[in-house]
């Protein structure tokens, strides 16, 4: 059971991640969602100084499409670079039932410098009528080896309980590093549905020693996000998975997103990891 009790509650640094802008909607469900390199890196810039210490990346084209060139990829890279100070970068290897296998971790692998971390989506899960992302246990242990080839760390996402099975495998086959690094997901399509009780089943399954973080989709994130402080979680915000501050009000930034989400902590008495701390939690 990876969390027993409230023992160090106080000691323990929240890892805030910031997901700027995801790979399915775009400036027409928010305008202050950033697409372009520059763009987002000044937003991710702002989102460190307020307390990120995460930064979880999809890439744009220049219209704003959805895209996996690497040359797109590393143009976001050196954004970063210029921009920020020491946030941790986090590639996504998303986009199953979109594009190829190979198409999805080549970024991860062949951008200078390498992420310092990327995802690994343990399961299929469905989106719309007609897609679904199949995350085939044969591509996660191909994705999971050459990660720790490259010396890039899997982010485990589990989108519901069913996947814990799929981690435990990649821990067995020796292609995990300790701590695992999970991220538990709420509210997608037929993924596991959010709720305080649903938190705590989902988190205590899975395997140790595991740092995990909670992101939940639309109005759920700031509950649920919430819930995972006081359980002595970690959180995933941002405007990939919520493009509202409030019911009727769209961000003004993903930067308002992690204010507000460090301010909770410091009421919770929940001190905010710095990169360099985080760095350390997750043994990179």
């Amino acid at each position: 059971m990876p969390y027993s009790g409230y023992e160090d509650y106080f000691d323990r640094k929240l890892i805030i991640s910031v997901a700027t802008t995801g790979g399915h909607h775009g400036k027409e469900a928010n305008p202050n969602l950033p697409t372009q390199p520059v763009e987002v890196a000044q937003d991710v810039a702002a989102c460190e100084e307020a307390g990120a210490s995460i930064v979880h990346l999809h890439a744009r084209d220049e219209h704003g499409e959805k895209t996996k060139s690497v040359a797109r990829y590393q143009e976001l890279m050196d954004a970063i670079d210029e921009y920020c100070d020491d946030i941790i970068v986090n590639f996504t290897t998303g986009g199953g039932g979109i594009y190829p296998r190979e198409e999805r971790i080549a970024p991860v692998l062949e951008t200078d410098p390498r992420p310092e971390v990327a995802t690994v989506d343990l399961g299929p899960i469905n989106f719309g009528q007609t897609r679904t992302a199949e995350n085939t246990r044969e591509q996660n242990e191909e994705y999971a080896e050459r990660m720790r080839e490259a010396g890039v760390k899997p982010e485990l996402e589990l989108f519901n309980p069913g996947h814990i099975p799929e981690a435990e495998h990649l821990i067995d086959e020796g292609l995990l590093e300790e701590p695992y690094w999970a991220t538990v997901i709420f509210g997608m399509q037929n993924g596991m549905p959010p709720g305080p009780r649903n938190l705590e089943a989902f988190v205590d399954n899975l395997p140790d020693p595991v740092e995990w973080q909670c992101l939940a989709v639309g109005k759920h994130q700031l509950p649920m996000t919430t819930a995972a402080i006081t359980m002595g979680g970690h959180v995933r915000v941002g405007m990939e998975d919520n493009v509202y501050y409030r019911k009727g009000e769209l961000a003004e930034s993903n930067a308002q997103l992690v204010r507000r989400t460090a301010h909770i902590a410091d009421e919770l008495e929940r001190p905010v990891a710095s990169p360099a701390e985080t760095r350390e939690m997750l043994g990179l």
